[in-house]
């Protein structure tokens, strides 16, 4: 029986993102825990990778990263790679390499950081010389070339923005203060598990005469302004917390979990793979369908609302959102299929709903800090499909339907990948 098994079902985890993403280290973790923290730092506050981006490099980290242990461990199919391993080789030592050589072929520019972060993680003191540590570190370079090879020609970093039409239409979109998106490439780039970025298309948003379009319109435009709205305190304080990196947000939130669990290098290395690999496809899927559907966002749709032929909408020239809107089409979310994989996933790989956590984000120059607690996680996936409505920036359907999407990617996942090897 795991480790993680062996707890109560109702788990709540207290985590203070002012310390947590401050620390040099997580004391007591393990290696895969100790790595994604690592990884979160280097490609989202170092390099401030956007959250869809930051998904993408994270699944490549942690794919590499469960591929060199799982080799030694032996519990289940690989992702890609199974490099000769014997059990008594260092999953820790394999880990770290993993992580190490992926992520210097991602953050070239941050080689003297991660090289550092990388010796310390190796040092005897801390995995002790041997032919264990040197097999674990041959194994985790085998795990990281083979992603590296993977990946390489995927349509990461290829042409910026989403196309605009030329004639502009009631309900397309169209860029805003925010611009177009400079990471647009990421609807063209090759999935990690599914067979394209269409095969779980959303049904997309309401037709603009509809009933149901104008009850989205109506709702968002009275709880998701920036002044003069029907919000409470509480949701206008969710709204801004999750507002701030959801990536970031989540990694903590889910380190939190995993060390509370008192998960193994092996359970890690799965969890967080079976994360990342699922947030980064439900980001490439959802990216092609915002290019697919074109959608206005609620900005545009109230200011403009005299055009779309609805009688049940009424225009307002000066409305504006809480949050300020990104660069990219409506429909779908994207943040709703972040969040949805991370919940998707750890409802999956532990088998219960029942963990809750708070989370703390501390006051910058702008906001207050905001403690924000859940007692499940479906309370925390329906709060977040409200919150970006609170927010401005959403209809209903956008958000409903990108969960969904989400949900759809991580059972394909657990039917193709990660299978218990016999």
């Amino acid at each position: 029986m795991t480790s993680f098994r062996r707890r109560a079902v109702g788990l709540v985890v207290a985590v203070a993102a002012s310390t947590a993403l401050a620390a040099p280290s997580t004391a007591g973790a393990s290696a895969a825990t100790q790595w994604n923290l690592n990884a979160t730092n280097a490609l989202i506050g170092t390099a401030g990778q956007a959250p869809p981006v930051s998904m993408l490099h994270l699944a490549m980290v942690h794919g590499a990263v469960f591929d060199a242990v799982n080799a030694i461990d032996g519990g289940y199919t690989p992702y890609l790679v199974s490099p000769d391993a014997t059990p008594f080789d260092s999953q820790d030592a394999a880990a770290a390499s993993a992580a190490y050589h992926v992520l210097l072929n991602i953050l070239p520019g941050q080689a003297a950081s991660l090289t550092t972060m990388y010796n310390a993680a190796i040092d005897p003191s801390v995995i002790p010389d041997g032919l264990a540590k040197t097999r674990g570190i041959a194994i985790g370079l085998a795990a990281a070339n083979a992603m590296i090879v993977a990946r390489t020609g995927d349509g990461r970093f290829g042409a910026p923005g989403f196309p605009v039409p030329a004639v502009l239409e009631p309900g397309d979109w169209r860029p805003l203060a925010s611009g177009n998106d400079p990471n647009g490439w990421i609807r063209n780039v090759t999935p990690f598990l599914i067979n394209s970025a269409s095969q779980f298309r959303t049904k997309g948003p309401w037709p603009l005469t509809s009933p149901q379009y104008a009850r989205e319109f109506n709702e968002v435009k009275a709880v998701g302004a920036k002044t003069n709205s029907t919000r409470t305190q509480h949701q206008t304080n969710a709204a801004l917390y999750w507002a701030v990196h959801p990536g970031r947000t989540w990694a903590r939130i889910v380190r939190g979990i995993d060390m509370d669990r008192g998960l193994s290098t092996a359970e890690g290395a799965r969890l967080y793979a079976q994360i990342y690999l699922t947030a980064a496809d439900s980001a490439i899927s959802i990216w092609a369908d915002k290019e697919y559907w074109g959608f206005w966002r609620p900005l545009t749709a109230i200011r403009e609302a005299a055009s779309d032929g609805n009688p049940a909408t009424e225009a307002d020239p000066t409305w504006d959102s809480l949050i300020g809107n990104p660069p990219y089409p409506e429909h779908p979310s994207g943040h709703l299929g972040l969040s949805g994989s991370h919940i998707e996933t750890l409802q999956e790989f532990f088998h219960t709903d029942q963990i809750g956590w708070t989370d703390t984000i501390p006051a910058t120059a702008t906001t207050p800090a905001m403690t924000m607690s859940y007692s499940k996680l479906s309370e925390a996936l329906n709060e977040i499909i409200d919150v970006r409505i609170w927010s401005g920036i959403h209809f209903r359907a956008a958000d409903e339907q990108a969960a969904d999407l989400a949900k759809d990617v991580a059972k394909w996942r657990k039917h193709h990948y990660f299978r218990k090897a016999h």
